[in-house]
């Protein structure tokens, strides 16, 4: 099957150019599969998968092991991936098992297809998230992985003219979060964080019972990379009848299994809020989303 067309699937190819636009990398996609395919002599053995960004093969190396094949472009968000990988090397996260930095492409680890969002107590995945971080923050940060210290202070410096194209109440709002990262501009952490870190970014794992992937690997403090696990499946939240009871029950599973500091994890998770909205904002929004502006006033009022 190796020697077949990798076909690349609609639905992929719709959302990649809804990211990236059009482009050579998805024309060149097919040839690229095949090139990867024969470097490291693997055998295509089911449908593809993906996600926004990268297409995913399952496949079969030539040793009889099951792995995937991962494509996708080499981008600022991308290219720090295999760096933190191999500094966790399956501590807490999928293995990589080879890499191409000319292209990008990852061989990785084969992990079961059920993720941590088919598990239906809540608390009970959150704790699972929790518990990964905890793991993944203890690896030491290797070099060539970008910093929360330059992110947060040009956050800081964007929101202004962000401020302007919004209404006064949400313009006060981005501004609270702005000025609460500025209080933590000088204390911006030092840990390897995965930045990622939702239900659908935890799967079962063959040699243990859950695993991270797709990481977007930053150095910085953990309250940073809170706020995924926060606003994902935000129905389910909405559903209980009291939101910020249940966000702040998420919130309290995921400080007291980190161990941090709730007023220090508030801002920074706040700084969180403030990357999305202005990243909303960016994109033309003239108006903040009711998932970041709940998720900001239910945290303010337990900040510092």
């Amino acid at each position: 099957m190796r020697d077949r067309a990798v076909v690349v699937p609609a639905e992929y190819a719709a959302t990649h150019r809804e990211v990236f636009g059009e482009g050579r990398w998805l024309t060149d996609l097919p040839a690229l599969a095949q090139r990867q395919l024969a470097a490291w002599d693997l055998r295509v053995e089911g449908a593809p998968r993906h996600g926004m960004v990268a297409l995913v093969l399952p496949v079969r190396r030539a040793d009889g092991s099951a792995a995937v094949l991962k494509l996708q472009p080499v981008t600022s968000d991308t290219v720090s991936e295999p760096v933190g990988l191999r500094a966790w090397d399956g501590a807490g996260a999928v293995r990589l098992l080879d890499h191409d930095p000319d292209s990008g492409s990852m061989l990785l680890e084969r992990l079961g297809p059920a993720a941590l969002s088919s598990v239906d107590d809540d608390d009970a995945a959150v704790r699972v998230i929790a518990e990964l971080l905890a793991r993944l923050h203890t690896v030491a940060a290797p070099p060539g992985v970008r910093h929360l210290a330059e992110i947060a202070a040009a956050m800081v410096h964007e929101t202004p003219q962000a401020c302007g194209r919004l209404a006064d109440d949400q313009a006060g709002l981005l501004r609270r979060c702005a000025d609460v990262v500025a209080e933590l501009l000088s204390e911006p952490g030092e840990r390897l964080l995965h930045w990622d870190l939702h239900y659908d970014n935890v799967l079962a794992g063959g040699r243990e019972p859950w695993l991270a992937i797709d990481p977007q690997p930053l150095i910085g403090d953990p309250g940073f990379e809170l706020l995924p696990a926060l606003d994902n499946r935000w129905e389910q939240m909405v559903a209980t009848g009291d939101l910020p009871a249940a966000l702040r029950r998420r919130f309290a599973i995921l400080t007291d299994v980190l161990g941090l500091d709730r007023q220090r994890a508030v801002g920074w998770s706040l700084g969180r809020v403030l990357q999305n909205c202005l990243w909303e904002v960016e994109d033309g929004a003239t108006e903040l989303s009711d998932v970041q502006t709940s998720i900001a006033e239910t945290l303010l009022p337990l900040g510092p």
